[in-house]
């Protein structure tokens, strides 16, 4: 019997209403996660992020082409994704969900996401460092570009006054609505390629347009410091960090958790 496209009964296809429905089920498993676990978790993330990152850049210097870089860049997103690892950004579009629907406390939900914001720097400051460690040449494709673009994440736009805060607030908006598709459309599948495929492709998406990603920057900046940037510790959390994670947190909640859980599910059902 042949597949049947009107009715989402494609191989492991999961519905969007179903999707929707295992949004609000995803949130309250996260808010039940102890600090340990948020922790590590979050780490782990943020150390993935950072070598997916180099990875990009390597290969970026290699073919002069910003794009295959992007290309690779998701392998990262799709490792966190595969090994129920903890994203702040992701998790901005679904513990909120959670609180809508008084699933969980508006505590519970603020304890998470510091928890996991906390150790997506963790983990990113770790990588940075390390990798800084094992730099043979301080001079090479891959540090040259981390120095240019924490540069350019930060005192680029502090040269533009309130028009370079506003643009790296947008920037962080339209990331995230990326990222958290990503999250939202791994869950469209039940297969594990299906899921790298589904997942990775907002992410190549954000990452090639150059928009701004709080946990990606949690290693860029720094790792660019580490290796000459004129970067200050005030600069890139004023100027970046502290700008993109409110505008990946309003981007994420509102373009897609938001915007698919209550056009997929019924408000008083849920309830």
């Amino acid at each position: 019997m042949q597949p049947q496209l009107n009715n989402y009964n494609i191989i492991d296809y999961v519905s969007p209403k179903e999707v929707a429905n295992n949004m609000l089920g995803l949130a309250i498993e996260k808010s039940s996660l102890k600090i340990k676990d948020l922790l590590i978790r979050g780490a782990l993330s943020g150390a993935l992020l950072g070598i997916a990152v180099t990875l990009a850049y390597l290969v970026t210097a290699q073919t002069k082409l910003s794009v295959i870089g992007a290309l690779l860049f998701p392998v990262g997103f799709i490792i966190v994704v595969l090994l129920g690892s903890e994203l702040a950004t992701g998790s901005c579009c679904l513990l909120p969900l959670a609180w809508f629907e008084k699933k969980i406390s508006f505590n519970t939900m603020l304890k998470n996401l510091f928890w996991v914001f906390l150790g997506n720097l963790v983990g990113s400051l770790l990588y940075a460092f390390l990798f800084w460690l094992s730099s043979s040449d301080l001079n090479g494709p891959i540090e040259q570009l981390l120095i240019k673009a924490a540069e350019k994440k930060t005192i680029g736009y502090k040269a533009n006054g309130f028009s370079g805060v506003f643009t790296a607030f947008v920037k962080g908006l339209l990331c995230n609505w990326m990222v958290c598709m990503g999250v939202v459309m791994a869950m469209t599948s039940k297969s594990t390629l299906g899921k790298i495929f589904a997942g990775g492709i907002p992410i190549f998406i954000f990452f090639s347009l150059g928009f701004e990603h709080a946990v990606v920057k949690m290693f860029v900046i720094p790792a660019g410091m580490l290796f000459g940037a004129k970067v200050t510790f005030v600069e890139w959390w004023l100027y970046n960090q502290l700008i993109v994670t409110l505008g990946n947190l309003i981007g994420g909640l509102l373009f897609t958790g938001m915007a698919i859980y209550y056009t997929h599910t019924s408000v008083s059902k849920q309830k």
